[in-house]
């Protein structure tokens, strides 16, 4: 008797050709001569990236980074070594103009999204060197805006270069043992040494640590060793990790983290013994300097977010069509199909969400001055929505495709248990969803994104010509209209009411935007919409808004459920 095995879900060879809802959204989003300008480039790195780059990024996943402290004699070299793989990801990110396409803006406002894109599709193929890519896109950004005109030639054509032998990646040192989010507590200082300056600290995580360079935070000292403390008296440094002689600046490697996930990302703990570093930007400015930066990651951040669903759900559609259980395959199932559909919608939404955000970034740098000014508070809010938003909806997609995987999605040799460990880092770095709501809130009330908000995707649905999508915008009108009044009634609550609430407030936000933008899409009669108008509708009927009334009484009924 012949025994049973079940065949293995296989993914399409090109993750450009089978995305239908990418191709279509760039075809109705960017001009027709500069879709047709960069769909070549695109249908063949949607094939690479299940090639040569898939094998990198296993390799890096197989041989995860490791830290030699000492050689055989005792000196001191603080060593990584790195997979081969890895180390690849590095020449071919620079090749593809992986970075590089945000910044030559040879399609105006649309290079970002011909940029983001690319890095969605070969974000879920990097074993997450998606993640360095971030933060280079974030430096550069933070240069190109604040650097002065030596930081741009010494630092800058590296970040952008498509030269891999001239390209440099950027770390992001910013986290200490005093806090996280909270880089107020920073104890990091800096001195002046002639045109530059002398840091000393540690830095508790220290992603992409192998990079040439990183942005760091540091508290000035002045001539009698003394400090400002808070946000206030911190400001901004470039630092390389090695000096002119190849040797590491003046820094000691304490140790690897031991992650949960991203283990092929090198991450680590480090000393600051004197590492000379250049200013950027204003003295005691440099929080406000770096949110240029982490308005970018964050981006990258609902990338990766995304681009892990999409592939999961590939994953999952597939097996469907070959797993048989009680007589009929899966996706024979309605109960299956349905769970998968609900998923699928889920996934729409966050994509639209995403990409929106791209294209108002886009907008935000290379449209003309007019519509630079719409996108500037559009791209404030949106930008912690969808970081916040798609990081939590990956984890429950990314839950629910290991379960209808069964047992085997349970198996570390599956490949599936990873995309759960990875995906948890989404909703920690770069703010975690509570860091996210706050900055939400602190939008609203310190440069008031809420009513551009409002008023942008009222227009939306107002511009409506299908009778069906019509009613789903004025049903989602309704929830603009309860959003409002809400927001106005708790204009007197005080700071505690808004914090208390502003998770459900910001889902909320998150929801009815993904809605107006699903609606929108799925009205354009340039493309086969029936897929598109079904998904809308069904997003539109859910509960889109479900807001908290934190009332001191209400608060302090939380205190007593958790700590009674």
């Amino acid at each position: 008797m012949k025994e049973f095995i079940q065949e293995v879900p296989v993914l399409s060879n090109n993750q450009f050709t089978v995305d239908r809802l990418l191709q279509d959204y760039l075809t109705t989003q960017i001009p027709g001569e500069v879709y047709h300008a960069i769909k070549p480039d695109l249908e063949r790195f949607g094939q690479r990236v299940m090639g040569d780059i898939l094998r990198m990024g296993e390799d890096a996943d197989a041989y995860p980074p490791v830290h030699i402290p000492f050689d055989a004699f005792g000196h001191r070299i603080d060593e990584i070594r790195v997979s081969k793989g890895w180390e690849e990801m590095a020449r071919v990110s620079a090749e593809e103009g992986l970075v590089a396409i945000g910044y030559e803006r040879k399609y105006g406002p649309y290079s970002r999204l011909y940029q983001m894109a690319k890095n969605y599709l070969f974000a879920p193929s990097s074993a997450y060197y998606s993640c360095p890519l971030a933060m280079t896109d974030g430096a550069a950004k933070l240069i190109e805006n604040f650097g002065s005109e030596e930081l741009k030639i010494s630092a800058f054509t590296h970040l952008i270069s498509r030269n891999p032998d001239h390209f440099w990646a950027s770390g992001q040192w910013m986290t200490e043992r005093t806090g996280g989010s909270d880089v107020g507590t920073s104890e990091t200082r800096a001195r002046k040494d002639g045109d530059a300056w002398r840091l000393y600290g540690v830095k508790w995580f220290t992603s992409a640590v192998t990079s040439p360079m990183a942005m760091t935070l540091a508290r000035i000292e002045n001539d009698k060793g003394e400090v400002v403390q808070g946000s206030k008296g911190l400001s901004l440094f470039l630092i390389k990790l090695r000096d002119d002689s190849g040797k590491y600046n003046n820094l000691e490697i304490i140790r690897l983290k031991d992650k949960l996930g991203t283990r092929a990302l090198p991450t680590a703990e480090l000393r600051l013994e004197g590492s000379r570093a250049l200013l950027v930007g204003e003295i005691g400015r440099g929080v406000k300097t770096i949110a240029t930066l982490f308005n970018v990651t964050r981006i990258h951040n609902a990338l990766s977010a995304v681009a892990s669903s999409r592939r999961l759900l590939n994953w999952a559609l597939d097996y469907a069509s070959k797993r048989e259980a009680f007589g009929k395959t899966l996706k024979d199932h309605p109960l299956h199909m349905q769970t998968l559909s609900e998923l699928e919608i889920e996934f729409q939404g966050a994509f639209h969400l995403f990409f929106y955000t791209v294209r108002l970034l886009g907008l935000n740098e290379a449209g003309i001055a007019e519509e630079r000014k719409q996108a500037a508070p559009l791209l404030r809010i949106y930008t912690p929505l969808a970081k916040l938003y798609t990081a939590k909806q990956n984890l429950k997609i990314t839950s629910e495709v290991i379960e209808s995987f069964g047992g085997v999605g349970y198996l570390e040799n599956s490949g599936l248990s990873k995309w759960l460990r990875d995906g948890q880092t989404l909703a920690i770095w770069e703010g975690t969803t509570n860091v996210l709501s706050l900055d939400v809130l602190r939008s609203m009330q310190k440069e008031n994104t809420f009513p551009p908000f409002l008023k942008d995707i009222s227009l939306r649905l107002l511009g409506l010509k299908n009778p069906e999508l019509q009613l789903c915008g004025k049903k989602i009108m309704g929830e603009i209209d309860s959003l409002q009044k809400f927001a106005s009634q708790t204009m007197s609550e005080g700071d505690d009411f808004m914090q208390a609430q502003a998770r459900h407030f910001s889902y909320s936000l998150a929801r009815v935007a993904m809605a107006a933008l699903m609606l929108e899409f799925a009205d354009r009669p340039d493309h086969d919409t029936e897929k598109y108008r079904i998904s809308a509708k069904r997003m539109a009927s859910k509960k889109l808004v479900s807001l908290l009334w934190a009332d001191p009484l209400w608060r302090e009924e939380n205190n007593k459920i958790v700590f009674s």
